[in-house]
């Protein structure tokens, strides 16, 4: 009986991915052209976006929410998994990755299920409320500046129904977040949000090692 969760090395990553990752071309693809962006790596791993699908389907979810898209490739993964007539919100403050995830939309027959809106998600997040789409969305995922995390947090609970879920990512921040000499800003935002969803009584929380921590947060 296992009492900790494992480390993978590259040959047990390598292992897992043979043995799990179904990755359509079109995603490896994106990948490959998004390794070489300046910021390659705030790209999520494949095995990590097919979890978020699995969540999806798992889920039946029709209405989902994405805080930073970079090139797409999760709101490929959350679009792909969808109920019919589903639907992802999806927003990021770069035009020029937001035409790379535009492309790539189109390339996997998802166009039609993403609503890439180019701004600052707050804007977007608050004109979202303001409609009166609160309780509406099935499930959301945070992928952004760090420092607004709790911002988006609280919108993204609002805007959810109940049993609805919160993903987000990089909550283990390369184990920055338990290194007390780490006072970097973005390390102090991620230790407070963890700290707070913790304590948060209006949710089911779990964080996972997966990816670069995985938070997941199912509204009550």
């Amino acid at each position: 009986m296992s009492t900790a969760t494992l480390n993978l090395d590259a040959r047990l990553r390598q292992y897992l991915l043979d043995h799990s990752l179904r990755e359509p071309e079109v995603l490896a693809r994106l990948r490959d052209e998004t390794s070489l962006h300046p910021y390659a790596r705030m790209q999520i791993s494949p095995e990590q976006g097919q979890f978020m699908a699995l969540l999806a389907r798992l889920m039946g979810a029709r209405k989902a929410l994405e805080v930073g898209t970079f090139t797409g490739y999760s709101a490929i993964c959350v679009a792909r998994a969808l109920a019919p007539g589903g639907k992802v919100v999806a927003m990021d403050v770069s035009a020029e990755s937001s035409e790379v995830a535009r492309r790539y939309f189109a390339e996997a027959g998802v166009a039609d299920r993403v609503d890439l809106r180019v701004a600052p998600a707050l804007e977007t997040l608050d004109a979202l409320l303001a409609a009166g789409e609160a309780g509406t969305f099935d499930m959301a995922f945070i992928d952004a500046d760090k420092e607004r995390y709790l911002a988006y947090y609280e919108r993204a609970l609002q805007l959810l129904r109940p049993g609805g879920l919160i993903l987000v990512d990089n909550t283990l921040w390369s184990g920055a977040v338990a290194d007390p000499s780490d006072t970097d800003e973005s390390t102090a935002a991620i230790r407070e949000f963890n700290s707070f969803v913790h304590a948060d009584e209006r949710v089911d929380v779990s964080l996972l090692p997966v990816g670069d921590g995985l938070t997941l947060a199912l509204k009550r």
